[in-house]
């Protein structure tokens, strides 16, 4: 792999951080950065399932690092930032995917229990990533933030409650950080929301649902790597497909 990008590898010389990259629309998005040249990290829960991404992405020319760890741990997510810049200086894309569905419940019905959990993990986690990492993407020539979301966050639904309020607040924290940085650098923030998707998350949702009805990670991952070649506007929003 070169540092100098071409045509077919944009984003050689590039460093980029996926997060939930063991499966889904974290993993399509890895595989889809690393074919475009951007080196990788991979962070996930699960170990092997990094290491299946991992070795995909290397058997097809790409490279990537996987650094398995749980976002939702007290000072997990610095120590991640301090390994990652002791190793690079600046961060060029960063993809926040990693979220929490929780329980459908009607609103009387919640376990607050585990409606703390899926704030902690879609908020509170992500507002750790973007404080770590703030350095690393004040240093890049043009950061791209990239956060994924759903329909819910901005049109509520019965029984989607507690997530379509935790996603509501991260599309407010995302926003709210790239207000922050419009005038100060030319790092950029979008949020994705990828629509009716084929993951694990869409088969707990939808258990009835034929999963070949819906189109696959790959197609998302393939708009998000489209963003972090051509870049976008101050807080772009999208819906894929």
């Amino acid at each position: 792999m070169t540092d100098t990008p071409t045509t077919d590898r944009p984003l050689s010389g590039q460093l980029a951080l996926v997060t939930g990259a063991s499966r889904g629309i974290g993993a399509a998005t890895a595989f889809a950065l690393a074919e475009a040249g951007a080196h990788v990290v991979l962070t996930a829960r699960t170990t092997g399932g990094l290491e299946e991404v991992e070795e995909r992405i290397h058997a097809a020319g790409g490279s990537a690092t996987i650094a398995p760890m749980d976002l939702t741990q007290p000072d997990s997510v610095a120590r991640l930032a301090t390994a990652i810049g002791e190793r690079w200086q600046a961060l060029d894309i960063l993809v926040l995917n990693a979220g929490m569905l929780g329980s459908l419940a009607a609103v009387p019905a919640i376990d607050m229990k585990e409606s703390a959990k899926v704030f902690t993990l879609n908020v509170t986690a992500q507002a750790a990533m973007l404080a770590s990492f703030d350095p690393m993407l004040r240093r890049a020539e043009a950061a791209r933030i990239i956060g994924l979301t759903s329909s819910v966050a901005r049109s509520p639904r019965a029984y989607w409650g507690i997530y379509g309020a935790s996603k509501a607040a991260f599309e407010t924290l995302l926003e709210s950080y790239g207000e922050e940085l419009r005038n100060l650098t030319q790092a950029r923030v979008a949020i994705v929301d990828p629509g009716a998707t084929r993951t694990k998350m869409r088969e707990r949702a939808y258990p009835g649902e034929d999963p070949q009805t819906v189109k696959p990670p790959e197609t998302v991952a393939a708009r998000i790597a489209a963003l972090a070649i051509e870049g976008f506007g101050v807080n772009h929003l999208e819906r894929v497909g």
